[in-house]
This record gives C-alpha cells, structure tokens and sequence, in this order.
C-alpha cells in the first residue's frame, strides 16, 4: 500500500526538502548527469565533488568549474587522509580559488586505513589555518547518525566537539553533513545529542533519492548502515520484496513530523545521496515540493 501523508504532514515535509544539497563524483558521467538534471535543480543549490582515490585533481577541479557554470554552489571535498604534503593541499585550494570554488569546503577523513601524508584526520587540516588563506568560509564537517563500523562511538563524538571547537574558534561557518540513513529513531537521538553537546550548527541529513530497493541495501550494508526488516519497513519498503524501487518519501514525512514536534533540533536539511541518478533525485524533489 503507498504511504499516504496528510496535508498538514506534506507540508512540513515539503519544508525539509527545500534547500536539499546533492553530490557528484569528479567523473565525467557524474557531471554529464548533473548537466542534463541541471534545468530540473533550483539555482543555488549546493553540489559536493568527492574526492576518491580514483580521481586526481584536474577532474575534481573540473567538476566543481561545472556545479559553478550551471549556476550552482559547489562544495569540494578536502580528503585529508588521501593529502600526501602541504603543498598537495595548497595546489588544489590554489587551483580551486582560481575558479572561485574554494568559499566552501567538505573536510573529512577518507577511506585510507594510513594517511598518505601530514594529516590523519579532517581536524588537523582544519587546525592548519590554510582554509582561510585560500577564501574558505564555511566548512562542512561528517556526522554519523547511525555510528560508523570502524570508528567508536565516543570518538565520533569527540571529534565532531573538537571540529566544531576549532572551526569556531578560527572564525569559520560549520555545517554538519551527515551519512545517509533510513530510520528516524537514531537520527533523532543523534540530532539530540548533537544539540545537548552545545552545536547549533546546521545539520544537512544524507538520505537516499529514489532508487532500486536492492540498490539501496547493498549502499546501506557497505557503509554499516542499519538495514534490517525493522528499519526497511520505516523507510516504506519491504525485504519481502526487493524487485520494485524505493523513495524517501516516508522517511522524509515522518522526520519533518518529528522536528517540528522538537524546536530544539533546530537546523535540519537534507543532502541528498543519488544511488538511482542524479535525474531520478531531481525529479522527486521537484515533484515532492510542488505536490
């Protein structure tokens, strides 16, 4: 049976889509999507770049000189564990401010299991007060609703306390972009805890666009992400059946209900995680706000 929200329910969802941000690789399939979804993406949006192993840093740069032609706000990401030296880092700000992409920032971790360089984490990048020289005045910075499977608990929250510590003492505007999730109840616990720790920072919430609903467990298993019978059926969706494709239209739905039932979550929109297409994204959000 489809999920049916109420009026007054769709309009404060409708309210959390608003403003939603999106994410490209720097391949060129990923900005060839985002060009053809581009007429379907208000202007303004917000579009991180990744910054994986397999790229180098022609094709991020490239990425984000395209999120800027198309009249978007691209946010690069600063993978600090992947910078092998300083210079490295102040090449790709270089090259960024060149085009004018370097105003926000996405600092992280990154996959290595050994820094390939000076910086084991986002925080040491951060603490360099390199950023600044190169224009950066926002920086996002990773949260993990539902934990992380290599790093413990308390040390997720310790480090997003000492990034939010330094980023403020250093002048610098926050956003906490988060990983994606399916299910309401963690991520409102973890808002909570985010705003009991004194962060009033702006939380943006990974959730997945539409897609194959095998597709999106196979994401959800890959980055530890809860995906059990519980959970998939609070996203709408059911392990029984796996053939058909899943939108985040309830999960949305019953988050929006939840912080508007709680002022003190202050903050919260969405970022938007494109498994079934940057298209298919577009197109749910465009849908879902005009309904």
């Amino acid at each position: 049976m489809a999920f049916t929200p109420t009026a007054a329910q769709h309009e404060a969802a409708k309210g959390l889509v608003q403003g939603y941000s999106l994410e490209i690789t720097g391949k060129e399939k990923d900005v060839t999507g985002l060009t053809e979804a581009a007429p379907l993406i208000p202007a303004g949006t917000k579009v991180n770049v990744t910054f994986l192993g397999n790229e180098d840093l022609q094709m991020r740069v490239a990425a984000a000189k395209a999120v800027k032609a198309l009249g978007f706000i691209p946010v690069p990401h600063i993978s600090a564990r992947r910078l092998a030296s300083q210079e490295q880092l102040e090449e790709f700000l270089g090259a960024l401010a060149e085009i004018g992409a370097t105003e926000h920032v996405f600092a992280v971790g990154g996959d290595p299991a050994t820094p390939e360089g000076p910086y084991p984490d986002s925080l040491s990048v951060i603490q360099t007060g390199i950023l600044q020289k190169y224009g950066v005045k926002e920086v996002s910075i990773a949260g993990y609703p539902e934990g992380h499977p290599d790093i413990p608990t308390d040390v997720l929250w310790k480090h997003l306390e000492d990034k939010s510590a330094a980023l403020k003492d250093q002048g610098l505007d926050a956003t906490i972009l988060t990983q994606f999730a399916f299910d309401t109840d963690p991520v409102m616990a973890w808002i909570k805890g985010v705003r009991d720790r004194g962060i009033d920072t702006q939380i943006r919430l990974g959730t997945p666009g539409p897609a194959g609903i095998k597709r999106l467990i196979s994401f959800a298993s890959r980055f530890g992400v809860g995906a059990n019978a519980m959970i998939v059926k609070k996203y709408g969706f059911s392990l029984t059946n796996l053939m058909g494709s899943a939108g985040p239209d309830k999960f949305v739905t019953d988050l929006a209900a939840l912080l508007g039932d709680d002022p003190s979550t202050g903050a919260v929109k969405l970022h938007m995680y494109t498994f079934g297409g940057m298209e298919a994204t577009a197109v749910w959000a465009r849908d879902f706000v005009a309904k």
